[in-house]
């Protein structure tokens, strides 16, 4: 059975320690931690800071994973920005080295896995696209992803990999197609699946794509969306069959984190925290 998990970025205005208590309170049995300007900054929390959120996470008992979907760390008027598919090596670094700190944090922890994402092509091309551009943001990707691999598996951390509608791999097809460009490496890196990223992109009944990622599944995010507009909406607000979808994890047998992900909701995370699980237990007892 996988571990319900609530990400921090719904929990924005949260110090991170009432976040941690206040998400065991509920029943939740993951944290998965978006490292923010308030949340555990990788670039300035210190190693006492670590250890405390380490040993709080322990005495709870939640699991943490590590999200790497800041918007606005590494520069403050771009959003997102650095991704490692920039035109400039020393942009394309800035993010390398910023993952690996994430990466370290992780370490630090006692976090297994690290969750991230492509970002958005310079020009807002796709991965679909058949041009020497999307050639050239292939060629960054792949290369920027098999040094992470390398560090990673020498930490002994897990990388996932999670498409995002907008960004240069949308799709979980573009996944497997990194995976293929990466050759033997490939088979190291995990699939993050946003749910109700599937509706954005008209993938066709989440059930289905979890059923499809088989063993590379490695983490999932829960959300609902509406009308295909990429918007977290909290579950029973959108069009997604959360029942259905629940119950396709517990049949594939998929015993990592599944965390919600209400990232526009921080106004008023403690409540959607606490109803998100609520619906998540009603979708869950009548899917048993």
């Amino acid at each position: 059975m996988f571990q319900l998990g609530f990400n921090t970025n719904g929990l924005a205005h949260h110090r991170l320690d009432e976040a941690l208590t206040l998400v065991a309170d509920l029943g939740y049995q993951a944290l998965a931690l978006t490292p923010d300007v308030g949340h555990l900054d990788p670039f300035r929390s210190s190693p006492a800071e670590r250890r405390t959120v380490r040993n709080q996470a322990r005495d709870l008992g939640l699991a943490l994973v590590i999200e790497t979907g800041a918007r606005f760390l590494l520069d403050p008027r771009k959003k997102h920005f650095p991704t490692l598919l920039e035109d400039e090596a020393t942009d394309r670094t800035r993010r390398l080295q910023f993952l690996l700190r994430c990466a370290d944090l992780a370490v630090d922890l006692g976090a297994p896995l690290v969750s991230i994402w492509s970002g958005a092509a310079p020009t807002g091309i796709t991965s679909e696209t058949d041009s020497d551009e999307s050639e050239r943001c292939w060629e960054r990707l792949t290369r920027g992803i098999e040094e992470l691999l390398g560090e990673f598996g020498s930490r002994g951390i897990a990388l996932a990999f999670e498409p995002e509608p907008g960004m240069f791999i949308e799709r979980p097809a573009g996944f497997f197609e990194l995976r293929e460009r990466l050759g033997a490496c490939g088979d190291g890196l995990g699939l993050t699946l946003d749910l109700g990223h599937l509706l954005c992109t008209e993938e066709g009944p989440p059930e289905s794509a979890i059923l499809q990622a088989g063993p590379c599944l490695a983490n999932v995010h829960l959300d609902d969306i509406r009308d295909g507009v990429h918007r977290h909406r909290l579950f029973g607000e959108g069009d997604i069959d959360l029942k259905s979808a629940l119950k396709a994890l517990v049949e594939t047998g998929y015993s990592g984190v599944a965390s919600v992900e209400l990232s526009r909701d921080s106004h008023r995370g403690a409540w959607v925290a606490a109803e998100a699980m609520k619906r998540i237990r009603q979708a869950l007892g009548s899917s048993s």
